[in-house]
């Protein structure tokens, strides 16, 4: 039973499958909100500009209906009048053309947002397979397409019908008006019945919408499985997570060891601690721990110092101090400056009685370390 239910397709796509599903052009779409949109926008540019397209049509009418001799008899004239006749019909509904294309621009981007991909307009010789076909005809999708049909189908018909009913004596008055009376008469009956259809539509666009990102959500869930396995991938298997973790603490150990031989002294515990300070008096505003260890790593870097020559200091309170409060490749703690300020001291006095000659530099002995960065953990 357990297996069975990782594989049920119970669990909400992840941001990562949702972004896949995006890149490939599978986005929420409803139709229905589209031609709502479509419609309600020519509906408003009729009303705010019906009477002006009503004067411009008619004069369009006129002047392509007026002809005189001269035009009659020269085909050229003809042809200017013809094109100058298109101009003026395209400026006149181009208000109304750009306003069509906004908002078909803007309409998608309410509940998908606009997407460009390359993956949605390949071929999909998936969607030629009989069966898949036979499937989407009978799925739950096919069902909720024919359900919105009938009900667009009711409800513009009883949308109409309920206007006219309700405009009947006015639609029975038209016959007695004048001509351009009842023209413009006309014109506001029809440009008002189409905007009280578009906004029946509003009803079934409000259904449409969460059923399409219900839907949406629905064709991407995921399985427990799927989850588990996204996990992996973007959070890295446990096991290589710790064969890198591993590499990446030799290689910052190889470059630790590296900076030994180049240390100015090796403060030590004597045993248990042993750690590497560095100082350019050009280079650096206080001296640095270059490398820390204990055990083992300690016996390694006094070694290495014997290798190299590099001074070797007993002073296990500095030593102890460094090793828990000193980060690598970081100025040591301002505390501790006097007390290394003496180690450094001997080094450069031990350095010249080495070249020079001349009184043997004495040893610092009860190096100034604060009680408190002292904490004595192990015994030697």
């Amino acid at each position: 039973m357990a297996e069975d239910s990782d594989l049920e397709r119970t669990e909400p796509a992840s941001s990562r499958r949702l972004e896949e599903a995006r890149a490939k052009g599978n986005v929420p779409r409803s139709r229905e909100l589209n031609t709502f949109a479509v419609l309600m926008a020519t509906a408003v540019v009729l009303i705010m500009m019906g009477p002006k397209f009503a004067q411009g049509l008619a004069g369009l009418l006129r002047h392509s209906l007026t002809f005189n001799r001269a035009t009659l008899s020269d085909p050229g004239l003809l042809w200017s009048s013809l094109v100058q006749t298109t101009l003026d019909a395209l400026l006149l509904f181009f208000p109304m053309v750009l306003v069509l294309l906004v908002t078909v621009l803007a309409a998608p981007a309410i509940i998908g947002g606009w997407l460009l991909s390359a993956d949605a307009l390949q071929p999909d010789f998936a969607r030629l397979n009989p069966l898949k076909g036979i499937g989407r005809i009978f799925s739950t999708t096919s069902l909720v397409e024919l359900v919105k049909a009938i009900a667009k189908t009711l409800l513009v018909g009883g949308v109409a019908f309920w206007v006219l009913w309700h405009h009947k004596d006015e639609v029975f008055s038209l016959a007695a008006e004048s001509l351009d009376s009842s023209i413009n008469h006309m014109g506001v009956l029809l440009v008002w019945t189409f905007l009280s259809i578009t906004g029946g539509l509003a009803l079934i666009v409000g259904i449409d919408v969460p059923f399409q990102l219900w839907d949406y959500a629905k064709k991407l869930r995921m399985t427990k499985e799927e989850v588990r396995q996204e996990s992996k991938e973007s959070e890295g298997n446990p096991q290589i997570k710790a064969r890198i973790r591993t590499l990446q603490r030799e290689a910052a150990r190889k470059r630790m060891m590296s900076e030994v031989p180049k240390a100015d002294v090796i403060v030590t515990n004597p045993t248990h601690y042993a750690v590497a300070l560095s100082y350019r008096e050009k280079e650096m505003r206080a001296p640095k721990l270059v490398a820390k260890g204990s055990y083992l790593l300690a016996e390694r870097i006094r070694e290495l110092a014997m290798e190299h020559g590099v001074p070797i200091i007993e002073a296990p309170p500095l030593a102890r101090a460094l090793y828990r409060h000193a980060e690598l490749d970081q100025e040591i703690p301002a505390a501790l400056f006097a007390a290394v300020a003496e180690v450094l001291a001997y080094v450069y006095q031990l350095r010249s009685y080495n070249s020079q000659g001349g009184a043997a530099p004495q040893k610092p002995e009860d190096l100034p370390v604060p009680p408190g960065m002292d904490i004595v953990e192990d015994t030697e």
